[in-house]
């Protein structure tokens, strides 16, 4: 199904040019089913997304029914260009925590959609559906994951599945950030914060999207190209479309449905009933109503409906106490001037705790003094056991070897990395995907050029022969001949100074070792 979806798209597009699109569906989002492709030139990886018109006439899920033909061409050309604006306000809206566009949105032979953006792996919708049917399943043991991601080299492998208490406070911040630009920067109302808007990258960052319903609010003076919606018409649910082209009403604030205020709070509200949607089970929002519009006030009619802090926000489980207690009575008032700002859900102390301050820091990293980057660097070894596994290997170790580039912090970051090793479960893949390439750039690539004696890269080296073992086991001996950077840290030690002689000349056996059983 995934194949044909595909093979609609005319053989002249740009994309399909310029890209090899494989025909595993990565996930989906809304009606853009995403799908891994890599730049042909360069062979670069990013992501596609695809919308197949069929999808329309797919019987209860699409169109169907009795129409005319004359409607029936209206309706999807409403649809298309309502995904047009979500895909062309993506290349209007740069940010770190948006969606980055790659190649504008274009048009395939068969009427669909396509655009090519920064490699995702996941939707937060999906990730919750998965999380969902897992939790059916009897935990960690039951169903896994249903899709599956391609290394770089083609191997095909079931996509990990975590999303724990980090990675939700994690995510939230960086989706609050993004609704602060969106805000304060570029004028403008999301509309429509639902997981499904929410994409998650090869980093594990979570990525606004979904922008199908942004408008300036009202009224508004920040100038803007995008268009206004218009609250009369979006909030009609109309069922000759399918769902995942409407406005959710079940994150839907009440300030679009019942008092017809377009306003940037009402993204704040609906940022409450996502919050609740993290932790509740299943992971739904506290408010379904089928995308009824009279179900929607029926349940502001009565204080028992409304999440509130006397119902736990009509979550299934416990929600964290500062969230309970401090955020979520400041979002989900009813009232939009009493709400917090996009930067005051940010300061909150929901994320007053050690770990968000790390990623924080190490995200503001370059900015820092070096006396701060070292300080940081020494701490951060010993809080490192406390991260979950897939921000270590995702967020902290690939950004930790982008500042490698720092000579005086060679060292210290080295030591982070060999312990984020160890800690890994994907150990091995994690260090000749990441680390390797690294070392081999560093110590030998970098080595070969004539220069002087660097005291920060010797100490680095230092680190690296202490760590042997690490990478003895964390590689084979093929590798360790196709790499020959062990042997020529041994040799350039056996002639530097004598603590680093000696560490050599002790792990020298080790290496010898890993050669002969390559």
């Amino acid at each position: 199904m995934f194949a044909n979806a595909l093979k609609s798209i005319g053989a002249s597009s740009n994309i399909n040019t310029n890209y090899s699109i494989s025909s595993t569906l990565t996930a989906t989002a809304g009606p853009w089913k995403i799908y891994s492709a890599k730049r042909k030139a360069t062979g670069k990886e990013y992501s596609v997304f695809v919308f197949d018109k069929k999808t329309l006439d797919a019987g209860n899920n699409g169109l169907g029914g009795r129409q005319s033909a004359s409607s029936q061409k209206r309706v999807v050309e409403e649809v298309v260009e309502r995904l047009k604006k979500e895909a062309s306000s993506l290349a209007r809206l740069r940010h770190p925590g948006v969606l980055e566009l790659v190649e504008p949105v274009e048009e395939t032979r068969g009427g669909g959609l396509q655009f090519v953006a920064e490699p995702v792996t996941a939707s937060l919708s999906g990730l919750l559906q998965e999380k969902d049917d897992q939790e059916r399943g009897g935990g960690f043991g039951g169903r896994s994951s249903r899709y599956v991601t391609e290394d770089a080299n083609g191997t095909r492998r079931r996509r990990e599945l975590e999303i724990d208490e980090l990675e939700i406070q994690k995510g939230l911040l960086q989706v609050s950030k993004a609704l602060e630009f969106l805000h304060d920067n570029a004028g403008l109302v999301h509309g429509n914060l639902t997981p499904d808007a929410i994409l998650v990258n090869a980093k594990s960052d979570w990525k606004l999207s979904g922008l199908a319903f942004c408008s300036p609010p009202e009224p508004s003076t920040i100038p803007t190209t995008i268009q206004p919606i218009i609250l009369g018409e979006v909030l009609n649910p109309d069922p000759r479309i399918p769902r995942t082209v409407q406005l959710n009403l079940d994150y839907a604030s009440p300030d679009f449905v019942l008092d017809n205020n377009l306003t940037t709070f009402a993204d704040m509200f609906s940022l409450g009933l996502l919050c609740i949607a993290l932790y509740n089970s299943p992971h739904r929002s506290p408010i379904e109503c089928n995308t009824s519009i009279s179900a929607y006030k029926r349940v502001f009619q009565s204080s028992q409906s409304v999440p509130t802090a006397t119902n736990n926000y009509l979550s299934s489980r416990p929600l964290p106490k500062e969230l309970g207690q401090h955020v979520l009575p400041r979002l989900l008032t009813r009232r939009p001037a009493q709400r917090m700002t996009a930067k005051e859900f940010q300061e909150s102390e929901y994320f007053n705790n050690v770990l968000i301050s790390t990623i924080r820091f190490l995200e503001g990293f370059p900015a820092k003094t070096p006396n701060e980057k070292q300080q940081f660097l020494r701490g951060l070894i010993k809080v490192l056991p406390n991260f979950p596994k897939s921000v270590m290997e995702k967020k902290l170790l690939p950004a930790l070897l982008e500042e490698l580039k720092d000579k005086e912090l060679i060292s210290l970051i080295l030591h982070n990395a060999f312990k984020i090793i160890g800690l890994l479960p994907a150990g091995r893949r994690a260090f000749n995907e990441k680390v390797r390439p690294k070392l081999k750039e560093i110590f030998v690539t970098n080595a070969k050029q004539p220069q002087e004696k660097d005291a920060n890269r010797d100490a680095g080296l230092m680190i690296v022969i202490e760590q042997l073992s690490v990478i003895a086991s964390n590689c084979n001996g093929k590798e360790f001949k196709d790499g020959k950077y062990l042997l020529f840290y041994h040799f350039k030690a056996l002639f530097g100074t004598p603590n680093a002689s000696s560490l050599s000349l002790c792990a020298l056996p080790l290496s010898v070792k890993a050669f002969q059983h390559g």
